[in-house]
C-alpha cells in the first residue's frame, strides 16, 4: 500500500506542478516585425504571467491589443518606454504636442516596438492600459530563421 499511495502522491504533485507552470507561463508566437531584430516573426517566446506586477523599464513584454475586442487571439509584443508617473520619454512622436514634463498617468505604460518603421505602438497610439499586460518575456524559445 506505501508503493501505491507515493505513486499517487507523486502523480498528484506532477499534476499540480503543470497546473501551476501553466498558469504562470505562457508560449507566444511572434507575429509581424515590430520587435525585429531581437524577435522576428514566427518567433517563440515564453512569458512569465506573475513578472507583470515588478515589470521595469526595458522589459519586453506582451499585452492585448485594445482594439481587437471581436479578435481575442490578437497579442502584441512590445518594450516597456515608461512606466506610471515616470516622464514620457521625448522622442514618442505621439505626445510631441504636449508639455516636455508629461508624465505617465496611473495604470497606463508607454509601450515601443524596437523596430520603429514596423510597429504601431505609443508613438502612434499613446497610452496602452497596464491592466491589459499579460506577462513578461523572459526566454526566447526558437528562433525564426
Amino acid at each position: 500500500m506505501i508503493l501505491a499511495w507515493s505513486g499517487a502522491a507523486t502523480l498528484l504533485a506532477v499534476v499540480l506542478v503543470g497546473r501551476w507552470i501553466r498558469r504562470r507561463f505562457l508560449v507566444v508566437t511572434v507575429e509581424g516585425r515590430s520587435m525585429e531584430p531581437g524577435h522576428r516573426d514566427g518567433d517563440r517566446v515564453l512569458i512569465d504571467r506573475l513578472r507583470s506586477a515588478t515589470v521595469r523599464v526595458g522589459d519586453v513584454v506582451v499585452i492585448d491589443r485594445e482594439d481587437a475586442l471581436d479578435r481575442p487571439d490578437r497579442l502584441m509584443i512590445k518594450r516597456v518606454a515608461a512606466l506610471p508617473g515616470e516622464l514620457v520619454p521625448v522622442d514618442v512622436c505621439a505626445f510631441q504636442h504636449w508639455p516636455i514634463q508629461t508624465r505617465v498617468p496611473p495604470g497606463q505604460l508607454v509601450l515601443l516596438g524596437d523596430n520603429p518603421a514596423g510597429s504601431l505602438d505609443s508613438r502612434q497610439r499613446g497610452f496602452f492600459s497596464a491592466d491589459r499586460l499579460l506577462g513578461v518575456v523572459v526566454r526566447q524559445l526558437r528562433r525564426n530563421q
